[in-house]
């Protein structure tokens, strides 16, 4: 444990707050890069997990993992490291960084074929980039006070029968194209609908509304969220009513209260939708109870796992 110490010691100056492990290596994160002609980046073949850390302590890590692997197991990705190799990698990649409360972000990407071979994914190998960076929100420290401001834009969610999004990717198109209609709208984050006109997520969260007490999310064209599985722990241990079902376009911007989730933000109240102002234009406070329930849990060790 001393020269573990100490090794980490003289290397946390030269890591700066921020580190990286790509194709086996551990390196500043200045320093990780991936080449032009990996189907990484030139095919988006990539799948990838966040994992949130508060206070020195990793929050539902093998939650993560676990869902990392199916994601890779459904793009048939199989690089080296063993989930355990990888929660191993994530641990020390935090304690390189030597930031507490820290962003960590797991990839699994594929390289290109090998001159000669076919020119299909299986001939491509897979290999993780992995990184930890002091933490990222989703929210602005103002969205954080008066809640979010969200609309429902002309561009519809990829349809799960196109591409699975419990599988998290970078095939952001649809998403990005949401956040510009946003924008031009005024409003913060969009949140998209199917082709059937039921709502579906987020750019990175997941959302419920509550309408008469009951807290409701929607059961497809969203990622199956670990936060998400929080918020329902949360509504039982509250007493919530809590439905997992379809949820039209009209159910969702007439409720009196909606929230969205992620790993990077935890739990964000919204306050209008659509310009319509819910409650007062102030968080509600079912959605505030879950929040702050949830950070307190947080701060007490709820699912946590200790950084050395």
């Amino acid at each position: 444990m001393d020269a573990m110490t100490d090794e980490l010691a003289t290397l946390r100056g030269k890591y700066a707050g921020a580190a990286a492990y790509l194709d086996g290596e551990f390196m500043p994160l200045a320093e990780a890069k991936i080449p032009v002609t990996h189907w990484g980046y030139r095919r988006s073949d990539v799948t990838y997990d966040v994992v949130g850390v508060r206070d020195g302590r990793f929050f539902r890590l093998d939650d993560h993992i676990a869902r990392f692997r199916n994601s890779m197991n459904a793009l048939h990705m199989a690089p080296p490291e063993s989930d355990a190799e990888i929660r191993d990698i994530l641990l020390r990649l935090v304690l390189l960084a030597d930031v507490r409360d820290s962003y960590v972000s797991m990839e699994c990407l594929r390289a290109s074929p090998a001159p000669g071979a076919l020119r299909h994914p299986a001939s491509c190998r897979a290999y993780l980039s992995c990184s930890a960076v002091p933490w990222i929100s989703v929210v602005s420290a103002e969205m954080e006070v008066r809640g979010m401001h969200l609309m429902i834009p002309r561009v519809k969610r990829v349809p799960p029968a196109s591409f699975d999004p419990r599988v998290k990717n970078f095939h952001w198109g649809d998403l990005t194209a949401g956040m510009f209609e946003a924008k031009d709208a005024g409003a913060d984050f969009a949140v998209l609908l199917d082709e059937a006109g039921n709502v579906t997520e987020g750019p990175g969260f997941n959302v419920f509304h509550i309408t008469d007490g009951t807290v409701v999310t929607p059961a497809r064209g969203g990622l199956d969220g670990i936060t998400r599985l929080s918020v329902f722990e949360l509504c039982e241990e509250l007493g919530l009513k809590l439905e997992v079902r379809d949820v039209s376009v009209e159910e969702f911007v007439n409720a009196d209260e909606i929230f969205a989730c992620t790993t990077a933000g935890g739990i964000m109240p919204a306050t209008r939708i659509n310009g319509r102002i819910l409650g007062n234009d102030v968080p509600g406070p079912i959605s505030v109870r879950l929040k702050e329930t949830f950070w307190n849990k947080r701060a007490e060790g709820w699912h946590g796992t200790e950084i050395l």
